[in-house]
């Protein structure tokens, strides 16, 4: 099958051209911006595009199928021709569920959680040798690409992102998948630009559950109102199974979990990531993995790429990284860290970067998001908003949003770095939480802050 790919540089995107290549298929693409690690990736199969740019002329009769990107735009030129010879447009969840229609499909949803748990599934998967297809939005330690189809397992575990699927079409991802087995970790508005209302986006989480294959099963966080709710109104003949999280203790730093064989001491901490791994536990176990199996993998587990990821410790210093942006990531998160060194002072930093967290109507969704951090401080780049296209976000809106007198706040790149590298961080617990990059910091100079 001749495969092409409009906008193939995002992570999702060039992990399914590898994912086809390796299949067999005969894959082409085009994009205006490839980054690493894509682009080596690709270059390395010898499927990265010769020059960057749209070129019309690729599209041909000869080509069977075409796969939407959400970074292309409505008007793209190669969309145009390909709509122009009727070609098979698809978007990336739609081509997903095309692949999968006849095995067993795994979808994990929610606001929060879903990368977490999808790849706890996925370890628990690799270590036991279940040979399994999946998609799953962050790299994993043991995985080589984050898509893998095969036309001989039976199941095929999704990370279910409720985000659209393409350009033209407007659906959540989620909803194309059809699951077999479906989990839901959590409710917290998100994507406003899209959902611009709390009970639209509500809406979404309920057709999800209104499209899982009768006789299905829905595993879901009843500690969650809003996931209990739409959970235990779903009138579709499915079983419900509900989680919440399990018992555990923190003893000089490390997490032990309750098992039936006593404590064990696991690798991911904070309740939000012991509420994950109870979700994980019920899908595992419903995908054949006994209970005591489930514990003996999910001890060797470190977590997913950017998600509370600690990247570096020195002595009586320790710095994470996480991926947090939206107000209940970086609660459960800011959280988590201080449960872990409750004698440590906390220096939370939160970028907001995203479309959401950058919004002045959404802003107030963070009240108390950062009450758990000794040091709260907040770095917003205007020029982020501007490129966004957004009213103005003012100093005096964040202060009053987060509602903590002793906010730190900066707009500025060069005094934000002034600000962590001045600071004294004996003791301390550094987190640093955002989807990009603080205006240019450089990790790897965080990391000897903490480590000299």
């Amino acid at each position: 099958m001749r495969t092409h790919f409009i906008a193939i540089g995002g992570s999702a995107m060039h992990n399914l051209a590898l994912a086809l290549h390796n299949k067999g298929y005969q894959v082409t693409g085009s994009d205006d911006a490839i980054f690493e690690p894509s682009k080596t990736r690709l270059a390395n199969k010898g499927i990265l595009p010769a020059e960057l740019g749209w070129f019309p002329e690729k599209i041909t009769s000869a080509i069977e199928a075409v796969i939407l990107g959400m970074h292309a735009k409505a008007d793209n030129p190669e969309l145009l021709k390909a709509q122009e010879l009727g070609l098979k447009i698809y978007s990336y969840p739609e081509f997903l569920y095309e692949q999968s229609k006849n095995k067993t499909r795994v979808v994990i949803g929610g606001s929060h959680g879903k990368t977490t748990i999808t790849s706890m599934i996925l370890h628990v998967m690799h270590y036991h040798n279940i040979e399994v297809d999946y998609m799953v939005g962050a790299q994993l330690e043991g995985f080589d690409t984050m898509v893998h189809l095969t036309s001989a397992n039976d199941f095929i575990v999704l990370e279910g992102d409720e985000y659209l699927s393409s350009p033209i079409d407007r659906r959540p991802k989620f909803h194309l998948y059809q699951p077999n087995i479906a989990l839901i970790s959590g409710i917290a508005w998100d994507h406003i630009n899209v959902f611009p209302t709390y009970d639209f986006y509500v809406e979404q989480f309920e057709t999800f559950i209104a499209k899982i294959t009768n006789g299905g099963i829905l595993v879901y966080n009843e500690e969650d109102p809003e996931v209990k709710r739409v959970a235990e109104a779903a009138l579709n003949p499915i079983r419900k199974i509900p989680y919440t999280t399990p018992k555990y203790e923190v003893k000089d730093g490390i997490t032990l979990l309750e098992t039936p064989e006593g404590a064990m001491p696991i690798e991911v901490f904070g309740a939000h990531n012991l509420n994950n791994l109870a979700g994980a536990k019920w899908i595992c176990q419903n995908m054949g993995v006994d209970e005591a199996d489930f514990y003996e993998a999910i001890a060797s587990f470190k977590g997913a790429s950017k998600r509370l990821e600690k990247i570096a410790e020195g002595k009586g210093k320790v710095a994470y990284k996480d991926f947090a942006h939206s107000p209940s990531k970086v609660a459960a998160t800011t959280k988590a860290v201080k449960e872990q060194y409750p004698n440590r002072t906390l220096v939370a930093c939160l970028e907001l970067h995203t479309y959401s967290s950058l919004n002045a109507e959404f802003l107030k969704e963070y009240e108390g998001a950062l009450e758990y951090a000794d040091v709260a401080v907040v770095f917003y780049s205007p020029d982020a908003v501007k490129i966004k296209q957004l009213e103005e976000v003012t100093y005096e809106q964040i202060a009053k949003a987060f509602n903590r007198e002793d906010l730190i706040i900066y707009t500025n790149p060069a005094e934000f770095k002034t600000f962590l590298f001045n600071r004294n961080l004996e003791n301390s617990a550094l987190l640093l939480m955002s989807s990009g990059n603080y205006g240019g910091l450089n990790f790897d100079e965080v990391k000897d802050l903490v480590i000299r």
